[in-house]
């Protein structure tokens, strides 16, 4: 839409409130970038003294607050009632990071660390819980990682050992060194020979294949097996049907405590309600879902993602994948929405890189 006429020059072409992607005068856009990266590093309102000196603009001082007036109009800046300066809002931010933000590569002594400490045949859970604990430490955030569904790898073997009469101990191995203990339920009881033998028929005809694919062919089997056959195939199917289901195991989390010290979340009931997010786990599990549909990194800004206790946050993510390119699942950073995105950006993408790397070589 276009701005309403203010008896001056409107810096600002046209602003549509939920597209985030306004035409922008070229000096408009300047002091939107200086104004947020200004108070991304300051966290203080910046006022148009501070834009004279630092957005390397050659117009008077009377110029730049009508700009700021049109980019507050426009609902990209906001003026808190204490100061004469300005903040960015959340629709400020959406812009900033899509169309005015500039990121560096990561430095190759920050690429080296996240390589190093992403080792090879440290397992899968080692491995994510690595990724968590460096992407909040190199950031100073939360650092959060989805767990690859198992029916993702390839099954390597399985073993079944009795417990009583309606429960088996199933003990799985992935080629990704995972080692996964489960309790099946069965209908009878199976003696250790006929465990032993489901055993044996499952690690020779399926070692190497998905739980997906396994699950498959056996059901499509047992529909066409006859005799003998037909017996040893159903005792596999009801065995493999829950040993192979997925496993409860969701996402890693790491740096909460890190929240506790940054600025704008010193209330401690924000804090709190933060907190009792992250033991649901499960919202911002289905945060991180959403973004594996999604090609590419994500950044969610406040309200964006959907969760209330989320407001004045931002989640920034990227998928890791296997060698074939299939996603495995997604990790991140959760901070303020006044947060350094031109470094956690390069840092999400490098520890993707780095994570679908090290579980590559594992597998």
């Amino acid at each position: 839409m276009a701005l309403a006429p203010r008896g001056k020059p409107s810096y600002i072409a046209t602003m549509n409130r939920k597209a985030a992607d306004p035409s922008l005068d070229p000096r408009a856009r300047q002091l939107l970038r200086t104004l947020i990266g200004r108070y991304i590093h300051s966290g203080e309102p910046v006022g148009s003294q501070t834009l004279a000196r630092h957005a390397g603009l050659d117009v008077s001082p009377a110029t730049i607050r009508n700009i700021l007036a049109d980019l507050e109009d426009a609902g990209l800046l906001s003026a808190p009632h204490h100061s004469a300066g300005r903040i960015p809002t959340a629709q400020g931010y959406r812009l900033f990071v899509d169309s005015l933000l500039q990121v560096r590569p990561l430095p190759d002594s920050d690429l080296a660390r996240l390589r190093g400490e992403l080792p090879a045949g440290s397992g899968t859970q080692a491995l994510l819980g690595s990724a968590s604990e460096l992407l909040s430490a190199m950031t100073h955030f939360v650092g959060v990682v989805s767990v690859p569904r198992r029916e993702q790898f390839a099954f390597r073997r399985i073993d079944f050992v009795p417990l009583d009469a309606q429960r088996v101990l199933a003990i799985l191995v992935f080629a990704d060194n995972e080692v996964q203990n489960r309790i099946v339920q069965t209908r009878r009881a199976f003696d250790a020979g006929e465990l032993e033998r489901v055993a044996n028929y499952l690690n020779a005809h399926f070692a190497g294949r998905t739980i997906v694919d396994i699950r498959a062919t056996l059901l499509q089997e047992l529909r066409t097996a006859q005799d003998e056959m037909q017996s040893l195939l159903a005792q596999s199917v009801e065995l493999a049907e829950q040993a192979l289901a997925p496993s409860g195991d969701d996402m890693v989390l790491a740096g909460q405590t890190r929240l506790m010290g940054v600025q704008d979340l010193a209330d401690l009931d924000r804090l709190r309600e933060l907190f009792d997010a992250f033991a649901r786990k499960r919202e911002i599990l289905q945060l991180l879902e959403r973004t594996v549909q999604a090609p590419g990194m994500r950044i969610f800004i406040g309200e964006e993602t959907g969760l209330a206790p989320m407001e004045g946050m931002s989640l920034v993510t990227a998928p890791y994948a296997s060698g074939s390119g299939q996603v495995l699942g997604v990790l991140g950073v959760i901070g303020p929405t006044r947060m350094a995105y031109d470094r956690v950006i390069p840092v999400v993408q490098a520890a993707a890189d780095a994570l679908g790397a090290a579980l590559n070589r594992d597998t």
